[in-house]
């Protein structure tokens, strides 16, 4: 593979946390070639958020490499309440889920039952005889027996001790707690004031949710994208209503795996990347990715055929989450999920189908540009881009070998760009003559080592000439 086209298209998200946290570490992370840094704010308080993120933009600077932040909000969650000591739950045994604590006692055949509160009032109302409960992240089932309006009684299905604040999941339930709660307003003010590049909003159920989201990030001047998180079964039934209002989605396997039959997790994953691929938004998979890895050196067999089938799959991104937080080799991870989306790509290029929804002149005008690129071996594509939209065009055509190089005058774009598939964005001015701009574009190129005399260049761009935008394909030898 020559130098133009020997790069990684997969991009990596990792989530900070104590084994990455430090100027070390994240300098390493960002020289390894991470693209974006995940917040987790389910536990992350503001002083915290501040000074991170604070430290990611100055590491950022300092190697030279601007990455993206993604603050990940925690969205709505039912969760038990504290208990005195663990409560070992036995099969068959009756147990009672109490929305109004500080009642009397329940009984059922002269014998005490066991109980524990939950933090939603309302859950009476949402579930029915019949449902099923699943606590601590599917490890304890339960079948629900009876309700009144204080009580959920509940029969043992699957047996485990339950501790204090368990996160309790409900398939099929469509529980009617707001998308965007107060915790999470107050998160992302915080995240608005320090200049978040995404946010990811857990959770989501339905397009009015997103739509919460950004009528107040446009009432707070924030030009921070969305990321959509699918995590149940609501989700899945409104999944392209959902991609069409958001920026990205996220494939959040965690408790998509425990909301939905664990059978049809993989043909979830698949039927929404390839609906991103049809309306041109980028996706991220992620959870278990590299599991093991958070105490072992090495990845599963099972893991790495994981990652592989996500590039495969064509997907912008791959995740991290508890291996780059609390995993003893969080540097080890990114140089292993870099290791493998190398290695897949270079089994490209891929069969990539026309996406369904390519309508407007400026898009079938840059699905020419990729198409040549096609048909011209070892080219690259140059674009620019004042707020990436002609970038995320490319991108969303998935060319199948040439790398897109996306010129752009703002930091903010840059790091948007991290997001997108085959995007090496770069810093450039944007104010001169249409041809010198493209000439300084490559001189930047050669200079950064990307592309050498010889090399194919097209460029797939709207340039300002005399007072007005005129779309363009050009073909172009770095001479």
């Amino acid at each position: 593979m020559n130098q133009l086209t020997n790069f990684r298209r997969t991009k990596i998200i990792f989530t900070l946390g104590p084994a990455t946290e430090s100027e070390e570490m994240l300098e390493k992370l960002i020289l390894a070639g991470v693209d974006v840094a995940r917040l987790n704010m389910a536990h992350a308080k503001h002083d915290w958020t501040r000074e991170v993120i604070r430290r990611i933009r100055a590491v950022s600077k300092k190697v030279g490499r601007e990455i993206a932040i993604m603050m990940d909000i925690k969205g709505p969650e039912i969760r038990t309440g504290d208990v005195d000591a663990p409560i070992e739950l036995k099969v068959g045994e009756i147990f009672d889920f109490t929305v109004k604590p500080g009642g009397d006692a329940s009984r059922e055949n002269g014998e005490e039952i066991r109980s524990v509160n939950v933090n939603y009032k309302d859950l009476v109302n949402d579930i029915h005889v019949g449902d099923t409960v699943l606590v601590d992240n599917g490890l304890i089932r339960l079948e629900v027996l009876e309700k009144d309006n204080a009580h959920i009684r509940c029969r043992v299905l699957i047996p485990g001790e339950l501790k204090s604040k368990r996160h309790i999941n409900l398939p099929g339930v469509k529980v009617n707690l707001p998308s965007f709660t107060e915790k999470d307003r107050g998160d992302t003010q915080v995240g608005i004031e320090e200049g978040i590049d995404f946010v990811a909003l857990s959770f989501v159920r339905e397009a009015k949710d997103i739509e919460m989201l950004r009528e107040y990030l446009r009432a707070n001047n924030s030009k921070a994208k969305i990321i959509a998180k699918i995590e149940d079964q609501t989700a899945i039934s409104n999944l392209d209503e959902i991609i069409r209002a958001t920026d990205s989605l996220m494939v959040a396997r965690g408790d998509l795996g425990i909301e939905c039959p664990y059978e049809d997790l993989p043909v979830i994953q698949r039927r929404a990347v390839k609906s991103c691929f049809d309306h041109g938004k980028p996706v991220i998979i992620a959870t278990h990715m590299l599991e093991s890895m958070i105490k072992e050196p090495m990845p599963t067999r099972a893991e790495i055929t994981d990652v592989a089938n996500a590039v495969y799959e064509k997907a912008d991104c791959v995740m991290l989450s508890g291996e780059t937080t609390i995993g003893k080799y969080p540097l080890e991870c990114v140089a292993i999920l870099d290791k493998i989306a190398r290695r897949i790509e270079e089994e490209g290029p891929f069969d990539f189908a026309e996406p369904e929804h390519v309508t407007g002149d400026k898009l079938k005008l840059l699905q020419s540009g990729v198409l040549l690129a096609h048909q011209i071996s070892d080219s690259g594509i140059i674009t620019f881009t004042r707020q990436g939209y002609m970038a995320a065009g490319l991108a969303a055509l998935r060319p199948a070998i040439a790398p897109i190089f996306a010129m752009t005058n703002s930091v903010a774009t840059l790091r948007q760009l991290r997001i997108l598939r085959g995007v090496e964005p770069y810093m450039l001015s944007l104010d001169s003559e249409p041809n010198d701009t493209i000439e300084n574009a490559i001189a930047l190129l050669v200079k950064a080592g990307r592309v050498r005399t010889g090399d194919k260049l097209i460029v797939a761009t709207d340039l300002l000439s005399h007072d007005r935008l005129v779309d363009s394909v050009q073909l172009r030898t770095v001479r």
